[in-house]
């Protein structure tokens, strides 16, 4: 009777695990196509950033290196009074971001700024400024701010983790309890553990759901909109996330007998199905979708998540549980083939780390250049130091020391479990950080490495200016100018002005000395911090001559 009592409860399991699984097919069908991109960068900008026009565009273009989706009402620009000059919803086509403007509206100085979604579901947002006819003191946008919330910034970082701990928390003990837990030990705690990983998994899923609202709205915590949630809900983001709660929901039914006794092999095949659907939505939700070869990264990264939450998973269920509860004989059967499941672990995440860092740093520049190439090198470190200690243990798996001395054992994995913690953290931090590929490829016209670079047009010339070390204090300045055939400019007479209006002061001429027909270098000593505005004239013939402006920061 019992055994006709289990057979239904184990066809119904499976009949749920699948009915979630269909549903997972059919979202994935309908989520909507997202172009392989990174992080976008603003690539140019029409009217130029910091150029002066006659007369006032009908429209002003954005283009970026990859496609943008919009964030409601974050591409706006503000008038020299002060009031929205933009006239009506902007258009996205792809890589392009068409702003209509009234051509009518005042001389002066426009602010545009905006905030757009690339394709890895994170928020790009800048500023730059034109001006028609003249000049004027940049106005400011009081009804919109583009920086990031620091909150919810952290806060996301906090859910990311969240749920990598959890993943670890669920994939250590279902595995050790479908495969290595000796019958006579209770299965309480693992059980324990292993539903507190899952629901650690749902929670952090939800909380990242909640938090790209304002995340990519530049919001605060609590500043959600329906029309926010319908936003990320009808992205590749929402979707990935909904996708991984369904497969979370489907698991349930399965997880339930597999921690109580074991599963059969039907039950365990049809889990790791769902688990493995579950582990790409990681990396569909992240830089990994968006990278230049987005299927071998999404399966690379999946590799790398799942080797992770393998080998931490395990040896989380050693330190806990084994290592004090199992007698000699039971180690002496269990270590050897966790040993071996340790180092398959260890290998795909070398393989899947190394192509993953291939693809996301590209070049040597990058990954010591790069904020995001500075935490890859910080956790190879780490993770040095983890493969030397495991190289420890399983020494003393071989040895046999560890069936009747379980203690250097022991400690040595709770020191692999720290380090390990370490780089989940860092982790964390990586996947909200911009990839090193996207970082050195993104325009020059700001402060970097102690030296601010631009490049300006106009109707006249094309001019190349670079200020270092973009510091308080004395700096230098060099102009270069260009043709419209990019070719290299005489010019008869140079000018240049900076003044820092913000904090009251007036023009400051700063003295220029002609290298050649086409370069000038001068001295100015810079005395506060600030957007300093950098203006040049240059006269090419007895009549002709033109300005240009730019917003220069100064550390």
């Amino acid at each position: 009777m019992a055994g006709m009592t289990v057979a239904p409860r184990r066809w119904a399991a499976r009949l749920a695990a699948a009915a979630g699984l269909l549903v997972t097919v059919v979202a994935l069908l309908i989520a909507p196509a997202t172009p392989a991109s990174a992080h976008a960068v603003l690539e140019s900008t029409s009217p130029a950033a910091s150029s002066i026009v006659p007369s006032g565009p009908s429209e002003v273009v954005l283009t970026f290196s990859e496609s943008v989706r919009k964030v409601p009402d974050k591409v706006r620009i503000i008038a020299p009074d002060g009031s929205r000059a933009d006239r009506g919803e902007p258009s996205f086509d792809g890589k392009v971001v068409r702003i209509p403007v009234d051509p009518g509206g005042a001389r002066g100085t426009y602010l545009v700024s905006f905030r757009v979604i690339s394709a890895d579901s994170h928020p790009v947002s800048g500023a730059f400024t034109y001006s028609v006819g003249a000049p004027s003191t940049p106005p400011v946008d009081s009804g919109s701010d583009s920086r990031a919330n620091p909150v919810v910034s952290n806060a996301v970082k906090v859910a990311r983790f969240l749920g990598y701990a959890g993943l670890v928390l669920l994939v250590g003990p279902a595995l050790v309890l479908a495969a290595l837990w000796p019958r006579r030990l209770s299965r309480r705690g693992p059980t324990r553990l292993a539903w507190t990983g899952l629901g650690l998994v749902a929670l952090a899923t939800l909380a990242d759901l909640w938090l790209q609202v304002p995340y990519t709205a530049g919001g605060g915590l609590f500043d959600v909109t329906g029309e926010g949630f319908g936003t990320v809900f009808g992205s590749a983001f929402g979707a990935a996330h909904l996708v991984r709660l369904g497969l979370l929901a489907a698991s349930v039914f399965l997880l339930r007998p597999l921690l109580a006794r074991p599963a059969g092999r039907a039950d365990a095949i049809i889990l790791a199905v769902l688990g493995a659907a579950a582990l790409l939505t990681w990396p569909l939700a992240g830089h990994p979708a968006a990278s230049p070869a987005p299927a071998v990264s999404v399966v690379v990264d999946a590799v790398h998540l799942g080797s992770m939450a393998v080998w931490l998973g395990g040896l989380l269920m050693l330190a806990v549980f084994l290592l004090r509860q199992a007698d000699e004989r039971e180690l002496g059967a269990i270590l050897p083939i966790w040993s071996r499941w340790a180092a398959l672990a260890v290998s795909a995440l070398l393989l899947a780390g190394t192509v993953q860092a291939l693809i996301e740093v590209a070049t040597p520049q990058a990954l010591f250049n790069t904020t995001y190439g500075r935490l890859l090198l910080a956790k190879i470190g780490l993770f040095a130091l983890v493969i030397a200690v495991a190289a420890y243990s399983r020494q003393l798996v071989r040895s046999r020391v560890a069936e009747q001395r379980p203690a250097p054992v022991r400690r040595a994995v709770w020191v692999e479990l720290a380090v390990t913690v370490v780089v989940l953290g860092l982790s964390a931090t990586l996947v909200q950080t911009t990839p090193a590929r996207t970082a050195v490829a993104e325009p020059s016209g700001g402060v970097e490495a102690g030296q601010f670079s631009t490049t300006l047009s106009n109707s006249l010339f094309t001019m190349q200016i670079e200020l270092s070390p973009a510091e308080r204090g004395n700096n230098s300045v060099h102009l270069y100018a260009y043709s419209k055939d990019n070719l290299p400019l005489p010019v008869k007479e140079w000018k240049a002005t900076a003044a820092l209006p913000s904090a009251g002061i007036e023009a400051i001429e700063v003295p220029l000395l002609p290298l050649t027909d086409s370069h000038a270098y001068g001295d100015v000593s810079l005395p506060a911090a600030g957007d300093w505005q950098l203006k040049i004239t240059a006269r090419t013939t007895d009549i002709d001559q033109a300005t240009v402006t730019a917003t220069v920061p100064i550390r």
